[in-house]
């Protein structure tokens, strides 16, 4: 057994052998370059990126920006994982640590992670999809399962909607087998009024017909001329008038409400008795 004195000798050379201090500032020079190279590849992927995203959205054949935009941000992040994945292996094998165990052992470790978690593996996949799809995005006002709501965010594992009532709901992908959008095209507003049988039913038409047009003149949620219909049903006690209009997403509850007070202001000036309102 080595003497203190043997073993601090020993120590003493070591750390004033000239050769340790040329290997170790080797090493670290070596570990910055690999660092600052890593730093390099995501900056330009990245603006490759950027670069590839903004023709597309220039280009003469319309591509959907908010799609493209959403698979521009996921490839980003692939990128990042990957590039530091890399980086970090390559710092290892500095320190001497063999690579061949070090991957083999994460394998196994992930295929027992795999199984262990599939649920969370369904998740993934069925956010990857939701995202390269667009199915939704972040804004759109969707129904799934037993929640409506604004989609705050759209992760891997997640989505995340409030409802109107502010009520947050967490929904793992994995779970989400059906969505109704109901911000990817514009909506129908139809408005039924009841009017008393003995009403003259051409003034009430044409009062109806005057309200919307002059509401549809003011109301930015309408992007197309109000229809009225006329006679929608007949009853012992009243008639029933519908009129529809085309509006913005998700518009066509605000836009009714709207209809609705105007024309009962307009029924009342007219003298027609109005006897309900439905909207379906």
């Amino acid at each position: 057994m080595a003497s203190w004195d043997e073993m601090r000798n020993k120590f003493i050379d070591y750390i004033s052998d000239p050769v340790v201090w040329t290997g170790l500032l080797i090493g670290l020079i070596k570990i910055l370059f690999i660092y600052i190279a890593g730093k390099v590849v995501m900056k330009v992927a990245n603006k490759a990126l950027e670069h590839m995203l903004s023709a597309k959205l220039k280009s003469p054949v319309k591509f959907d920006a908010r799609r493209t935009q959403t698979i521009g941000r996921l490839l980003g992040n692939i990128t990042t994982y990957v590039v530091n994945f890399i980086v970090i292996l390559m710092i290892l094998n500095q320190f001497g640590i063999r690579l061949e165990p070090l991957l083999a052992g994460a394998g196994v470790v992930g295929l027992a992670i795999g199984f262990g978690a599939q649920s969370l593996v369904k998740d993934v996949i069925t956010g990857f999809f939701i995202i390269f799809e667009d199915q939704f995005a972040v804004g759109d006002i969707v129904q799934i399962g037993a929640y409506k709501g604004t989609v705050e965010e759209i992760g891997l594992r997640v989505t995340k909607i409030t409802s109107w009532t502010g009520e947050v709901h967490f929904i793992p992908n994995g779970t989400i087998t059906q969505v109704t959008n109901f911000s990817l095209h514009n909506s129908i507003a139809v408005v039924d009024i009841a009017i008393a049988y003995a009403s003259d039913m051409d003034k009430a038409l044409e009062v109806l017909k005057q309200t919307v047009l002059k509401n549809y003149e003011s109301n930015v949620n309408m992007v197309s001329e109000p229809q009225v219909l006329g006679i929608q049903t007949l009853t012992a006690s009243e008639i029933t008038l519908r009129t529809t209009v085309e509006c913005k997403p998700n518009m066509q509850a605000l836009v009714a409400r709207e209809l609705y007070a105007e024309l009962k202001k307009a029924f009342d000036a007219a003298s027609i008795a109005n006897i309900a309102g439905k909207s379906v």
